[in-house]
This record gives C-alpha cells, sequence and structure tokens, in this order.
C-alpha cells in the first residue's frame, strides 16, 4: 500500500490524472470518515474521466450516473445502506455487469460482494493539518 498527504488542490489534480488514467470497466471503492473528502476526490475523478455535468453526492438517491467520454460513470454512496442484503434494490448486479467507471463511496455496506479486481482508495484527516489529506492505494 502508498500513501500521500495531499493539500485539497493537490488531492484533486491527483484525482484528475487518476480519472484520466482509467479504462472501463473498473470499480473504486472510496473509504473514510465524514469529511475526508471522497466526494470531492469523485468528482475530480469524474472530471479527468470526461464527465462534463456537475457531479453532486448521491447520499439520499444513493446512485447517480453520468456520462462520461469513454463510458458511463456509476458514483454510489452506500452509507445509507445497513448491509450487502440491501444492494439488490439499486441494480447491482447490473451496474457491476456493465463497462463502466463504478465508484462507490462506503464499501463496507458491500463487504463480500465487491469485486476481487475493484481498486480501494481511503482517505483520512491528517492529525495536525486540517488542510491535508492523506490517500492510501
Amino acid at each position: 500500500m502508498a500513501s500521500a498527504e495531499l493539500t485539497l488542490a493537490a488531492l484533486v489534480a491527483w484525482g484528475e490524472h487518476l480519472g484520466a488514467s482509467l479504462q472501463a470497466p473498473v470499480v473504486l471503492t472510496l473509504s473514510g470518515d465524514l469529511g475526508a473528502g471522497k466526494t470531492t476526490l469523485v468528482q475530480a475523478i469524474c472530471r479527468g474521466y470526461g464527465v462534463r455535468e456537475p457531479v453532486t453526492s448521491p447520499t439520499f438517491a444513493l446512485v447517480h450516473q453520468y456520462a462520461g467520454e469513454r463510458s458511463p460513470v456509476y458514483h454510489l454512496d452506500l452509507y445509507r445502506l445497513k448491509g450487502p442484503q440491501d444492494l439488490a434494490n439499486i441494480g447491482w448486479d447490473d451496474l457491476l455487469s456493465e463497462r463502466a467507471v463504478v465508484l462507490i463511496e462506503w464499501p463496507d455496506r458491500a463487504e463480500g460482494v465487491l469485486p476481487s479486481d475493484a481498486q480501494v482508495l481511503h482517505l483520512e484527516h491528517v492529525d495536525g493539518h486540517p488542510e491535508l489529506r492523506r490517500i492510501t492505494t
């Protein structure tokens, strides 16, 4: 595992670079505390992947779909789910079977059913440095 401590601007640039390099189908999971920057990172990844519409948090909708230049992008926020048993209600199997980029916040709610090749990203605050986030890949 690699990690880096980044300012918000550097985190956004890192996310845009990652998004530009993605090849669908791919699943990325983003974990971390509330306010750690998961949605900010998703927005940057989407921009880098060619999504031109505003990217917002799907906390209440659970799933947002965006048009990327090379494939659809699905942004899932599983925070409100109790566990994997709730995934059928959001079309989990269909989402994962598409040639798409799937970005999953709160992946612990899908424990045991995430694809084995999912790329894992973890964000956290850096103690004593509120302007920094530590990203671990």
